[in-house]
């Protein structure tokens, strides 16, 4: 039986609770800030960003949802948000289930394709994508007359799928293959 040191268990404890403990600041100082200065007077806040209010002012929150639209810019992420999160379902789902439960001849491939989705970081592909639908949307304007590809919620909502799309398939799959197939026999 091998003893653990009472030393080092507690200088270990220390260290990660250090550590949790100057992320944790690292999060809510920022997020308290943006508070505090959403809730001062814009003279107040010019003056002296990091002091502390001297008062609520509320007003900022009312201009920022009359004045700056903020109303039908949030139905318009609820939107965006649901028509992705239903395209994902529709190709998703089927995609994991029958990545997960199906053996066929380019089931590794298409899986090794997904995982590979998983390491392309979206914000390095936001530039590109939007450059071709603003080409494919001039295409379609000169030849049509008419194009949809730009200022176009459903487009919109088709790039985020596209971009959740290996991370979605990769988690269901995984959740699909713990499944025991007596569900499926039983159904």
């Amino acid at each position: 039986m091998v003893k653990s040191n009472h030393k080092s268990d507690t200088v270990y404890k220390v260290f990660i609770y250090v550590v949790l403990i100057a992320v944790a600041i690292s999060i809510i100082v920022p997020v308290a800030w943006v508070f505090m200065a959403s809730i001062k007077e814009n003279s107040e806040f010019y003056q002296n960003p990091w002091a502390l209010p001297a008062g609520f002012y509320w007003q900022n929150f009312v201009d920022a949802w009359q004045k700056a639209s903020m109303g039908s810019y949030m139905f318009n992420s609820v939107i965006v948000t649901a028509l992705a999160l239903v395209i994902l379902i529709i190709v998703a789902l089927p995609a994991a289930y029958c990545l997960s439960r199906f053996k066929f001849k380019s089931r590794n491939f298409l899986n090794i394709c997904f995982m590979a989705g998983l390491f392309i970081n979206v914000n390095y592909i936001v530039v590109p994508i939007f450059l071709m639908l603003r080409d494919g949307d001039t295409w379609l304007r000169s030849v049509f007359g008419e194009g949809f590809l730009l200022n176009n919620i459903f487009v919109l909502a088709v790039v985020y799928a596209a971009t959740a799309l290996p991370f979605t398939i990769y988690l269901l799959s995984g959740y699909f293959a713990t499944l025991p197939h007596a569900y499926e026999e039983a159904a």
